[in-house]
């Protein structure tokens, strides 16, 4: 089973449904710290074109809680992302 820590000044992001087909990853480690306002420019510098293709309809979670990207405190966009913590890019889930 393969480990989803990373190494020792990263972090870990998951990728699920659209953002994993995109990137055509599950899971990759990033360079710690990063700042949540930051990670979609980052991602689209490595991922050409996800920010609006994906990205744009996500959420976000950092260690399982909720992250406002349009809140400019330190609980929304300005929070740092630290080495050890998990992100999870999760698309919008359809019903039917």
């Amino acid at each position: 089973m393969a480990s989803t820590k990373g190494s020792a000044g990263h972090f870990t992001i998951l990728y699920f449904a659209a953002a994993s087909t995109f990137t055509r990853k599950t899971t990759e480690h990033l360079p710690a710290p990063l700042r949540v306002r930051d990670l979609f420019t980052k991602l689209n510098d490595t991922y050409p074109g996800i920010k609006d293709k994906v990205l744009s309809s996500c959420a976000v979670t950092v260690n399982l809680e909720y992250v406002d990207l349009d809140d400019d405190d330190a609980s929304g966009a300005d929070k740092e992302i630290q080495a050890g913590d998990e992100v999870a890019i999760i698309p919008p889930v359809s019903s039917g």
